[in-house]
């Protein structure tokens, strides 16, 4: 049985709400909201949030009644908009490598970590994440239904790679199906396409579609968490990217590609592709490319080494992490859109640095800056999907109109930007779809 079944089976069991149930309005008063432009605090204001949205701002008194309305006092506190994750694998992420070729995906060991690594993520005051790769479909499905507790999810569905591609995980037993007719164990658990030639690029893309993706994750060039592909090579001709980018802008939304080195980034922009993932090993002329063309780039900050790391994996990545510390200065005085994520994989216990990895930042940007790439430039970036976003509606911002994702933060962020890392202790107030899933305020 595919693991998209199974965790479809198992999570139909789970049932959560928000601490409130289904409340209709909340009213929050008393809360200081960030001003880009001076980088300051607003004095204070009041935010009426009616259903999933922000209904009013005022500086003055909201006067609003109800049964089914919420008062809650600031008191002076900083509401931001809830932190988004614009490069996450909530599967890959929440299971070890160990784990993933394990048999028995039994119900319990999926509930105690998907499931949970979910719930986890929303506490963290992630409250909208972007799915580059795995089977996601079901594990969202269940999220927007109430069965767990999450953030949003613009989910990618399965990788989309060549043979011998960054997304070809089959273990050295595995042959290929097209010349053996057995499809491999990744593929079976919707985590991966191999996709050769443009015939079935265009058959891959098109069944994510099916599922709900709101983009497409193409394997562009090599990586480090893959066994086969050195991260220095191209992956995919320019004409099976153009097949993908057709499909993906017929149903109208874009193609994001897993690339390293500036040949590949440069046959995905020929290609028509909207956004580059990773990009660590970029030249400037490359990145002034990107820059005309109006392309994001989804980059991270990864993290030098951990202890579980695979040996091979810690040689291949060194590159990455040495490019890394030139990119993102580069792509910033260039004027390059840049989107931030965190791309944890096989490694479920870095998932509690996720909120610590947005102080990796502060080497080339301000407090502000920062705080605007992970709400408003990233909830920018998710609406590229366009008529395929899954969630219908303005994040990353606190205006009138817009979603009533927030955070309600004990402090400043614009002077020690570390409460953003401290989630448990400095977010007072997780509201995610108009709903509260936190409150460590009294409500009135």
């Amino acid at each position: 049985m595919r693991l998209s079944q199974l965790l479809t089976l198992f999570f139909c069991t789970v049932s959560v709400q928000a601490i409130y149930g289904q409340q209709k309005q909340v009213l929050i008063e008393n809360v200081k909201l960030i001003d880009y432009n001076s980088q300051m605090l607003t004095s204070s204001k009041h935010v009426l949030i009616n259903g999933n949205t922000i209904q009013t701002i005022s500086d003055l008194p909201i006067k609003a009644m109800g049964n089914d309305l919420i008062k809650i006092d600031g008191k002076g506190k900083t509401l931001i908009p809830g932190l988004i994750d614009a490069h996450v694998h909530l599967v890959f992420g929440a299971l070890t490598m160990p784990q993933m070729m394990k048999n028995d995906l039994s119900e319990e060991f999926l509930i105690n970590t998907v499931g949970q690594s979910a719930q986890q993520m929303l506490m963290r005051g992630f409250t909208s994440v972007r799915d580059v790769g795995g089977p996601i479909f079901p594990l969202k499905a269940a999220i927007d239904k109430g069965k767990l507790m999450g953030p949003r999810i613009w989910p990618s569905g399965a990788t989309i790679s060549q043979t011998a591609g960054h997304g070809d995980f089959r273990t050295p037993e595995e042959k290929s199906r097209r010349f053996f007719g057995i499809v491999s164990r990744a593929e079976r658990y919707g985590a991966t396409f191999i996709a050769d030639g443009r015939d079935e690029v265009l058959t891959a893309v098109r069944e994510n579609l099916r599922f709900g993706a709101s983009q497409i994750k193409l394997m562009a060039g090599g990586g480090t968490s893959s066994a086969y592909d050195p991260v220095d090579v191209t992956q995919y001709t320019l004409d099976e990217m153009k097949a993908a980018v057709e499909a993906a802008e017929d149903w109208g939304t874009y193609v994001t590609v897993h690339a390293y080195i500036p040949r590949a980034i440069r046959r995905a922009i020929e290609a028509g592709v909207k956004c580059i993932e990773h990009g660590q090993l970029l030249d400037e002329e490359t990145l002034q490319l990107i820059a005309q063309k109006n392309i994001w780039l989804s980059l991270q900050n990864l993290v030098e080494d951990t202890p579980d790391m695979d040996p091979q994996r810690r040689i291949k990545r060194k590159p990455v992490i040495e490019g890394q510390e030139k990119v993102w200065p580069m792509a910033k005085k260039i004027g390059v859109k840049l989107a931030w994520g965190t791309d944890f994989l096989f490694e479920p216990d870095l998932n509690k640095l996720q909120n610590a990895f947005i102080l990796r930042l502060q080497k080339w940007f301000t407090n502000a800056e920062i705080i605007k790439m992970v709400t408003q430039d990233n909830g920018e970036l998710l609406q590229l999907s366009g008529l395929r976003s899954p969630y219908p509606g303005k994040l990353g911002t606190i205006e009138e109109g817009a979603l009533a994702d927030l955070l309600l933060v004990d402090g400043d962020p614009l002077k020690n930007l570390k409460l953003l890392a401290d989630p448990d202790k400095s977010f007072l107030l997780i509201i995610k779809d108009g709903q509260i899933y936190k409150n460590n305020l009294q409500k009135r």
